[in-house]
């Protein structure tokens, strides 16, 4: 190894998944090339294999939305603090976390600038000048951005300063028409997640105490990681007209009325990338679900001789070829590494199909096909090739998705009291569910008692009725997924 892969740690032995998560978690975003430390605290530079990720979640998402009706823009970076002003909840909400501009130049600035948080202000600013009519409406807008909120404890993808995300801002003549667009938007990520990302999730709506600020509801859709913490994957907010009457985003209706309009916002950011290593990733690293992997297929050539290199090449040129217009592939001709430290290598990077190729398959006009997933090979020939490669990614994709959904049934614990929780936290970790009155003070007590919080009230609720909260015993009961989260 030269001093340069040991300096880029190629070949470092990753920490036990089984051991130590989050060591484990580290190593695996770091060695496979997901993102890096950036000089600039609780922020991080994502490497080219992770943005290439985000790049292909981000162009199946952006398709999800505009089948909606939504559409994009972009809205500056920095907020006049006098906007967020505006909204007392809102403000106070995120008062911690924000980071002013005070100076430009050497020129102290009349006004602080916040460096935006999240954009309900000067998004609804702008729609005050844009909605005058009934005609207006709806207005549906999303943009892809970045956000700086001033985090204190920080980890790769899932909590840092600055992060990329999508946030979508949507003004409705009627709470109702706010409301449908709200569960439509937590449907849409719901499919995304599950269906491109293969991670199964919970639906339902938040605690008064989980909402986001300013927000009359605010759903959410929560996943199970593999150390059986939660994850709230993304959000979808309700505000009714709370932001409308701050901005004063008022129009004429089709009597001529004068009213206030209903607006809502959601949002899903790269801590989905944390999601996805958590949930697939195995001990040996990453496994990526086909369908957003950067690259989905790597042919790897193996020749121990100088006078069979040239027919591999050759023959791996052909492969690639026949597969391009398919799949997203990468032939592997690096050089000063064995064909066994590139199985390695990309078994971390997650790539879900590898292709061996050596002189015997060059005479035989066929592949050696390896799954990452379950580790299977099997040997195709050239001509079956590209029909056989397509089936299987989607079968493996399918696969990842039931494996998880197994894990998350397998830990998921029914309790009928704190002490109950506790023992399940004592043993390992999961969902647990339970009853809850709906008393912020039995939300408060189990909190304290355990360090979890509950996570999400699913839609799906059965008989209430027959249900106790576990804290005070009283019925009937909402059903919540408690746990401890990221």
């Amino acid at each position: 190894m030269s001093t340069k892969e040991a300096k880029q740690g190629y070949g470092q032995k990753i920490a036990s998944r089984s051991e130590d998560f989050p060591g484990w978690y580290n190593d695996v975003v770091l060695q496979a090339e997901l993102a890096d430390y950036s000089p600039v605290r609780g922020s991080m530079v994502i490497r080219p294999y992770g943005y290439a990720l985000w790049e292909n979640m981000q162009a199946r998402l952006d398709v999800r939305f505009k089948a909606t009706g939504v559409v994009n823009a972009y809205f500056p970076l920095l907020i006049p603090e006098s906007l967020l002003q505006k909204e007392a909840d809102h403000v106070e909400g995120f008062a911690p976390e924000v980071a002013w501009v005070t100076h430009g130049g050497n020129e102290e600035l009349a006004e602080r600038l916040a460096i935006r948080p999240t954009s309900e202000a000067i998004v609804m600013h702008m729609y005050s000048r844009w909605v005058q009519s009934y005609r207006d409406l709806p207005l549906l807008i999303n943009q892809w951005n970045n956000v700086l909120r001033w985090e204190v404890h920080t980890r790769l993808f899932l909590r840092t300063a600055e992060f990329l995300w999508q946030e979508g801002h949507t003004v409705h003549a009627s709470d109702a028409e706010a409301t449908e667009r709200t569960l439509l938007m937590l449907e849409t990520y719901r499919a995304f997640i599950e269906e491109d990302l293969a991670i199964p999730v919970i639906p339902g709506v938040k605690s008064e105490s989980e909402r986001f600020p300013g927000a009359k509801d605010t759903y959410t859709v929560e996943a199970l990681m593999g150390d059986g913490r939660a994850l709230q994957s993304a959000t979808s907010h309700d505000f009714a007209d709370h932001f409308t009457r701050a901005f004063e985003i008022e129009f004429l209706d089709a009597e001529g009325e004068r009213r206030f309009g209903a607006t809502t916002s959601w949002g899903l950011s790269t801590r989905t990338i944390g999601g996805i290593v958590m949930v697939h990733g195995d001990a040996k690293g990453l496994i990526l679900p086909p369908r957003v992997a950067p690259v989905q297929v790597v042919i790897v050539p193996i020749s121990r001789k100088s006078e069979d290199a040239a027919a591999v090449r050759e023959f791996v040129e052909t492969v690639q070829r026949s597969l391009g217009t398919d799949l997203r592939v990468q032939a592997d001709f690096s050089e000063g590494k064995t064909p066994g430290w590139k199985f390695n290598e990309w078994e971390l990077k997650g790539a879900p199909v590898r292709l061996e190729i050596g002189p015997r398959d060059v005479a035989a006009q066929s592949v050696v096909v390896a799954r990452r997933d379950t580790g299977e090979k099997q040997s195709v020939g050239l001509d079956a090739l590209s029909g056989s490669l397509v089936a299987l990614m989607e079968t493996m994709q399918t696969g990842l998705f039931e494996s998880a959904r197994q894990f998350r049934a397998e830990n998921t614990h029914e309790v009928s009291s704190v002490e109950e929780m506790r023992t399940v936290l004592d043993e390992g970790r999961g969902f647990m569910v339970g009853g809850w009155c709906g008393g912020a003070a039995c939300e408060a007590y189990v909190k304290e008692q355990t360090r979890a919080t509950i996570r999400v009230i699913p839609f799906e609720q059965g008989d209430a009725a027959e249900r106790v909260c576990i804290v005070c015993g009283s019925r009937p009961a909402r059903r919540v997924y408690i746990a401890r989260a990221y």
